[in-house]
């Protein structure tokens, strides 16, 4: 963050310097990279110390605050209380922009989306497996011992793709056609 400190009939001493690094860090945390730049000016009239404090953010957002009292630190902390009022106010209307972001365009690779914009039925991968090679009646077999819906093998006989499906007590097999 750029820092332009200005002094009317004032001297800037280092521990004036201090003091405004100090107040301003208070905005730092708070609007973090968005803080580009800001301008202090100080200054000792008749009415007591007075701070005036404007802040560039991001987006071309300036922020400014002027208190006065009867020291440099109620002065500073006085506007630089009135910007962070202006900067949390800004960066709620910034994360409510943030959650408002319309759902990204489906992916062209071919791949379902899970997320809540997706239309049609919802696709979840559960997992991936190598088809083993076997009979008809080992896949029986590992079907009735293993207690899932169905098995996915590749037949041997016909080195093609087969489902065997568990129904009502019994199994039925699916086989592409030609």
């Amino acid at each position: 963050m750029r820092l332009v400190l200005t002094g009317r009939h004032v001297d800037i001493t280092p521990g004036l310097r201090r003091l405004v690094d100090r107040k301003l860090a208070r905005l730092e945390r708070i609007l973090g990279n968005a803080l580009v730049s800001a301008q202090v000016k100080l200054a000792l009239d008749k009415t007591g110390h007075c701070a005036d404090v404007t802040v560039h953010a991001r987006g071309d957002h300036m922020l400014s605050g002027r208190a006065a009292g009867a020291t440099w630190t109620a002065a500073l902390s006085g506007s630089v209380e009135k910007i962070e009022n202006q900067a949390t106010h800004m960066k709620g209307k910034w994360d409510a922009r943030r959650r408002r972001k319309p759902p990204a365009a489906p992916a062209e690779d071919g791949e379902a989306t899970a997320g809540p914009a997706a239309r049609g039925p919802r696709i979840v991968r559960l997992s991936r497996v190598q088809f083993k090679p076997m009979s008809i009646e080992s896949a029986a077999m590992e079907l009735s011992a293993s207690g899932e819906a169905f098995v996915l093998f590749r037949n041997v006989e016909t080195d093609g793709l087969s489902v065997l499906v568990r129904q009502a007590g019994q199994f039925g097999l699916v086989e592409p056609g030609k």
